[in-house]
């Protein structure tokens, strides 16, 4: 049986328009990606969320057998998913017996002056809960990180004929621009995150969120929320804060190394060793070199400004030793640099391009060389060209669904 439509709305974002998919906000729904503490029913009542209930990709209500407490009253039931109230009607769902069984709707904009909640078939007013108040993040990152999903699933880095084609100066010159448009972008997010949360808290979410990866962001960004950062440096047992997650976390497919109670562990060594670490970043990056240039050879760069030892002085000082690795590079790129360029207005491009990898598709660390991209000693992979390639693998998926 074929899944039900997935709509698309078009939105305002950074460079202008994007589209995004209603998949996304039930992703969003499902992951709990979303501050849960402070739900609330538009109708002022209260909203505590148990489960998310079964996401049905057939047809029917998106999701089956939820568990939530409305105004005090546990109640288990099914959950429709939207961009507004207003769909529940353009949809038809009133007059289908499929949705009667419908506890709560969720979606993404407030309600417009005067406009009405959904009914069910009897008349009787479905609770809504509305979800753009409560985001952790931009609408844009959201939906950036689901088209990158999208194409990983399917597999479409062996179609490069474009790519390929590009005589090797352009094509540099064109993943240097996607990546300083997905620098840019970094930058804005981080902006964001700063202004509603200032620094310390700002910089707390971003390094647990990153600690969490895909599967974890979401139940790690709540526990950041619920735990800030000044409580982590008093003793705690990682088996108790995982716990606390209860059934958010995500497990199937999860690296033992990269069990979210390992990772927890890991950030309270870290914490409990450098409990004002964000300060710290702060000074520590007050060393870094500014508008360190792209068209240099990664290797050069590295060798000249000694980028390792910079990357080593991350790993003791800041980190007590607690993390290394690909994560350790994810940090940087994914979290620090972005934060201190919307805090500081530094130029760390430079820096961010020509950092070490860190963790990215297995597609783009082999898809690089056979583009001629990166050559080995010269031009070893770097954060920057990879995050080149998977803009540029946006802005196409961007150009085939508009």
């Amino acid at each position: 049986m074929a899944g039900p439509p997935n709509h698309v709305a078009e939105m305002q974002g950074l460079y202008g328009p994007f589209t995004m998919a209603e998949r996304v906000v039930q992703k969003i729904w499902l992951r709990g990606d979303f501050d849960r503490s402070r739900a609330g029913l538009t109708d002022g009542r209260t909203l505590v969320i148990r489960t998310t209930g079964a996401w049905n990709l057939l047809g029917g209500p998106d999701f089956l057998g939820a568990r939530v407490v409305l105004a005090g009253r546990e109640t288990t039931g099914d959950v429709e998913v939207h961009f507004h109230v207003s769909d529940w009607r353009a949809h038809g769902h009133a007059a289908d017996r499929a949705y009667d069984n419908v506890v709560l709707h969720v979606v993404l904009f407030p309600p417009g002056a005067g406009e009405l909640p959904a009914q069910r078939g009897d008349g009787r007013e479905i609770p809504t809960l509305v979800l753009l108040p409560l985001l952790h993040r931009d609408l844009e990152e959201y939906a950036s990180d689901d088209a990158l999903e999208v194409i990983t699933a399917r597999d479409e880095w062996q179609h490069l004929a474009e790519l390929a084609a590009c005589p090797p100066a352009e094509l540099q010159e064109l993943l240097q621009a996607n990546a300083r448009a997905r620098w840019a972008q970094k930058v804005h997010f981080a902006k964001l995150r700063l202004d509603r949360l200032g620094w310390r808290a700002a910089a707390h979410q971003t390094a647990l969120e990153i600690l969490g990866y895909q599967q974890n962001r979401a139940p790690m960004l709540a526990l950041a929320a619920r735990i800030p950062l000044e409580q982590w440096a008093a003793a705690r047992d990682p088996g108790e804060l995982y716990a606390g997650g209860g059934a958010a976390w995500q497990l199937q497919g999860v690296r033992p190394a990269n069990h979210p109670r390992t990772r927890i562990g890991q950030y309270l060594h870290w914490v409990q060793a450098a409990p004002d670490w964000p300060d710290r970043l702060v000074q520590l990056a007050g060393r870094w070199p500014e508008g360190v240039p792209v068209t240099t050879p990664t290797r050069l760069v590295r060798l000249t400004l000694a980028i390792k030892q910079y990357r080593e002085t991350v790993q003791a000082d800041l980190l007590a030793g607690a993390l290394g690795g690909t994560r350790l590079d994810n940090l940087v790129c994914d979290g620090f640099l972005p934060l201190l360029a919307a805090r500081t207005d530094r130029d760390h491009f430079g820096l961010w391009f020509h950092w070490f990898l860190g963790d990215v598709p297995v597609q783009v660390r082999h898809t690089l060389p056979k583009l001629g991209v990166t050559t080995g000693r010269l031009q070893p992979l770097c954060h920057g060209y990879a995050q080149g390639l998977l803009g540029w693998f946006l802005e196409r998926e961007a150009r085939a669904s508009g």
